[in-house]
């Protein structure tokens, strides 16, 4: 059994690239396997191994500057959800691209995973998934406003075409984790919003706390490893991802046409060119030689390189 732990701490790293050997080699030593990001801003990622492993490199990043305070979701998994372990240096631990944005200032109102039903289901409140488009396609909150936004860089300009639209409204976001709604929420404070709201922890923490049967939670949640999806009690969903375009696609979806394993399903077979699909399908047969061989394959599975927790 694996244990997965997802996280991210915002605070001010003075030396953030100074921290990423010291952490790659704890995770190597423990047989830890993900993606951690770190930036000036704090740090962000996925991670999964032994008990004992993600033990050790929790403690680890609770003793960096300012990160004592971290908190983390765990989950399990009964096979590998990551092929290798990456610690990249990056400018923001989650892109937004507004550099004004410090989650370490303001945030929205936190509202515990208890609660969110009550909140959501109020006349005077707008619910805003803050996540993407194809995240938002497998599952969503019941009345949920999705800006169909492919990336959360472009959540800002969804929020200054479409922010008449909340005028007299108490605006409630989420995310996966947490994270997305840090920087959203600061960002709206920053924008004379005073009636934000997020939830704590996430869609992953409201899935583990509150039961199905009350849950107003419609579907499954994309999640950034090789499970691909997960539902309420964080049980592993039915997706699959597609290697084509890293969306996610049920097992019924690969009898569709323009389903070929490690190269295009129905949704991105007409959005690449033929080298594209062609350097895919080299991808996926050296895939298989080194499935053949006992071998892990770098591109057979997600890079945990997350853009929520």
């Amino acid at each position: 059994m694996y244990i997965i732990a997802a996280l991210y701490h915002f605070t001010r790293f003075s030396d953030p690239d100074g921290l990423r050997a010291p952490l790659k080699a704890l995770c190597d030593t423990q047989d830890v396997k993900g993606t951690l990001l770190v930036a000036g801003e704090g740090i962000n990622g996925t991670i999964a191994g032994p008990r004992a492993g993600i033990d050790a490199v929790i403690t680890h990043i609770k003793s960096l500057p300012g990160c004592d305070g971290l908190e983390w979701k765990e989950s399990t998994a009964k096979t590998p959800p990551f092929g290798k372990m990456k610690v990249r240096l990056k400018r923001e631990i989650v892109t937004m691209g507004q550099p004004d944005v410090d989650p370490t200032d303001r945030v929205g109102h936190y509202v515990e995973a208890a609660d969110w039903n009550d909140l959501i289901s109020r006349d005077d409140v707008a619910v805003i998934d803050t996540r993407n488009d194809y995240e938002v396609s497998i599952g969503t909150f019941d009345g949920a406003i999705d800006p169909q936004t492919k990336s959360f860089g472009e959540f800002p300009a969804w929020w200054q075409e479409n922010k008449h639209r909340f005028h007299n409204k108490k605006v409630a976001m989420f995310c996966t984790g947490g994270i997305r709604c840090e920087k959203s929420t600061n960002y709206l404070v920053g924008q004379g919003v005073e009636d934000v709201f997020h939830l704590k922890g996430g869609i992953l923490k409201y899935l583990e706390n509150v039961p199905q049967e009350d849950s107003s939670w419609q579907g499954e949640c994309f999640v950034f490893d090789n499970r691909v999806s997960v539902g309420h009690g964080l049980k592993e969903g039915p997706h699959m991802l597609c290697h084509g375009c890293r969306r996610p696609i049920l097992p019924q979806d690969t009898a569709r046409d323009g389903y070929e394993a490690g190269v295009s399903c129905h949704q991105c077979v007409n959005e690449t060119s033929d080298t594209d699909k062609a350097r895919f399908r080299e991808r996926q047969h050296q895939i298989m030689l080194a499935r053949d061989r006992g071998e892990d394959h770098m591109s057979a599975a997600p890079s945990g390189q997350n853009t929520d927790n």
